[in-house]
């Protein structure tokens, strides 16, 4: 069994657990959640909403996260990126991991429905749900859209934020969700087409595997186009101000930068160069949001 990167001997530690939860997608899902929770509202949040939202939404992303270890097993054997993880490794059994991602679903949504609010708390269990059971069972491996699909799923943190505070739906939670929405495709396509080897051996069906990494190359750059524009809508609807348009044409100009590149160049380190300006790219232009909320020019 070595040779498919099982390992029995190993046992398993808080580590473990830890990875488990995906720590670095969570710490991205909170971070956008909690901006989110700000944007609501015109003055501070209330401590309640702010600290057992963003523990119930975390707890859930953390669950949906375990569970799409357990979902992708056989999978990450298989990849160099993943096959190090403790459900392959070995150090960790899946009725443990089973176990663990459950009783953080249920912690989710008690906090959430005892603390928070109903609405919040069946949106995080269908985001949930969407990612966990939805994108990872099924989409995954029935179609190369799978992450256009999916990726509602991943774009929802910043409405359960809101809506965290609120209690209802805004047009504006949703223009946040439309952004990562639009950013998901160009975002993952680019580690996509860097992993392509390691997918089809896989046998999923990611973009690159399925249709070339030149039209990946095209289905980027349009991606991109689509998400400057969309990045944009909330100044043009009066949600933020000029700090937030010169954020967002700036970090914009460097996403479109990187596609632009990997659309005409073969250099096969930009695609990874792109994947990573993606991450930060988000997380700098929801700071920008987020400060150009309480700053009036």
């Amino acid at each position: 069994m070595e040779e498919q990167g099982v390992i029995q001997t190993q046992t398993a530690s808080w580590r473990d657990y830890y990875q488990l939860c995906k720590p670095r997608v969570v710490y991205l899902i909170v971070f956008t959640a909690i901006v989110g929770m700000f944007l609501s509202t015109t003055g501070f949040v209330p401590l309640t909403a702010l600290v057992f939202g963003t523990l119930g939404i975390g707890l859930g992303a953390a669950s949906g996260a375990a569970i799409n270890h357990l979902v992708d097993e056989k999978i990450d054997i298989l990849m160099g990126r993943t096959r190090n993880r403790p459900l392959p490794t070995g150090r960790l059994e899946r009725k443990s991991a089973f176990a663990f991602a459950l009783s953080l679903c249920v912690l989710s949504m008690t906090i959430l429905v005892v603390f928070v609010n109903t609405l919040t708390a069946v949106l995080t269990f269908a985001s949930l749900v969407g990612y966990a059971i939805i994108y990872s069972v099924f989409l995954k491996h029935a179609t190369p859209q799978n992450i256009v699909i999916g990726g509602a799923a991943g774009a929802m943190p910043p409405v359960l934020g809101w809506t965290a505070v609120t209690g209802y739906l805004d047009p504006h939670a949703l223009l946040l969700f439309l952004i990562i929405f639009a950013w998901t495709p160009p975002h993952f396509w680019a580690l996509a087409i860097h992993r392509r080897a390691e997918y089809a051996k896989a046998d999923v069906p990611m973009l690159p595997v399925t249709h070339g990494v030149e039209f990946t190359r095209i289905q980027i750059l349009l991606y991109t186009i689509i998400m400057f524009v969309v990045t944009l809508l909330p100044f043009v609807t009066g949600m933020s101000g000029l700090l937030y348009l010169a954020g967002a044409v700036v970090l914009g100009g460097g996403f479109l930068y990187y596609a632009i590149r990997l659309f005409i160049s073969h250099d096969d380190a930009i695609p990874m160069m792109t994947f990573k300006y993606s991450i930060y790219y988000l997380a700098a232009l929801f700071s920008v949001l987020l400060i150009d909320h309480y700053i009036v020019f």
